[in-house]
């Protein structure tokens, strides 16, 4: 029978589909030294990973299985696999979009009304028994109803975040490398403007690009400057899309009034005195975690592995030229 790894624990349906065909080796611990995975790799030898966006699986881990063909990702990103790598060796990468688009713009959007409304620093008051009585001024908060909502990265997730800021009759802006669709303008009223004209004018901007070479860092001093000291930041995405220094700063001398931050640049090591900024609502990466997105993702991931090692393509590839190098 062959072999499958997977890198952290894997939830219904989707281990269940694996086990029914693989001989499947699960981690049960995160933090796993790179050499060390690399060796337990090694000794199993699987046709396919099923990788976490917290484990890089790099060029090196790859070169230890000799008869690895697919990369199931679990998660719409992909930045933690080297693509490039598996390309030159015929290793399909696969990632799980669509079954978590909801689910993460729901996240976003919570993130966007908490910081606004200052729900956490609000609840953090009545706990400490700090509430004496309803007062005109008592914890003010900012509107959200027919404000500006400035998107970054219009793909599935920005488009389900726009259709959330209609509900609040919010302007909608986006930004992207490409622009989208006129029917899908239409449709959300939503309108193409650079990146620096949606920081200058967006209330609220919100990030749901890509990880790359273009992106990274792609929010700095230069841009939470533009942004103004009455606009708040949102992301769901990934971490490194935030030069993290400069959002400390940014939070603690009132270059933007708040953020709403999932992801981080060091995960799980935060940046020193991000914790400390009482106008940042943090999260521990929980963009897609409801019981039914992971599910989904799950089925998604092993899917599209057993359509790789069966010698189809996977519905959810990433790298087709890998195709091209297996044959």
């Amino acid at each position: 029978m062959s072999r499958v790894f997977v890198t952290l624990p894997l939830p219904s349906p989707g281990i269940d589909m694996l086990r029914e065909r693989f001989e499947v080796t699960m981690l049960e611990a995160e933090g796993m030294p790179p050499e060390t995975l690399k060796q337990r790799i090694g000794e199993t030898d699987p046709v396919g990973i099923v990788g976490m966006v917290n484990v890089p699986i790099t060029d090196e881990i790859m070169a230890a299985a000799p008869h690895l063909r697919v990369v199931a990702n679990y998660a719409v990103g992909f930045n933690n696999v080297d693509v490039a790598a598996a390309t030159r060796r015929g290793v399909l990468v696969t990632n799980t979009p669509g079954v978590l688009t909801e689910a993460t713009a729901d996240l976003a959007f919570a993130l966007l009304l908490a910081v606004a409304r200052r729900v956490v620093e609000s609840d953090k008051f009545l706990r400490e028994g700090k509430f004496k009585g309803w007062k005109a001024d008592l914890l003010l908060g900012s509107d959200v109803h027919g404000r500006v909502l400035g998107i970054i990265g219009f793909g599935r997730i920005g488009q389900a975040v726009a259709r959330r800021g209609l509900g609040f009759n919010m302007s909608i802006l986006y930004s992207d490398a490409r622009r989208a669709a006129p029917d899908v303008e239409s449709q959300l009223r939503a309108q193409y403007v650079p990146l620096d004209e949606l920081l200058r004018k967006a209330d609220y901007v919100t990030i749901h690009a890509d990880l790359n070479d273009q992106t990274r860092h792609m929010i700095g001093e230069r841009e939470l400057k533009l942004m103004g000291p009455e606009h708040y930041l949102i992301n769901a995405a990934r971490g490194p899309i935030i030069d993290e220094k400069a959002l400390v700063r940014a939070l603690k001398q009132g270059w933007i009034k708040g953020a709403g931050i999932d992801v981080y640049e060091r995960e799980p090591t935060i940046e020193p005195g991000l914790t400390d900024c009482w106008n940042a609502v943090l999260l521990p990466h929980l963009g897609s975690a409801t019981v039914t997105a992971r599910a989904a993702m799950a089925e998604t991931a092993a899917k599209n592995l057993i359509a790789a090692v069966e010698g189809q393509t996977p519905p959810n590839l990433v790298n087709p030229e890998a195709l091209a190098v297996r044959r």
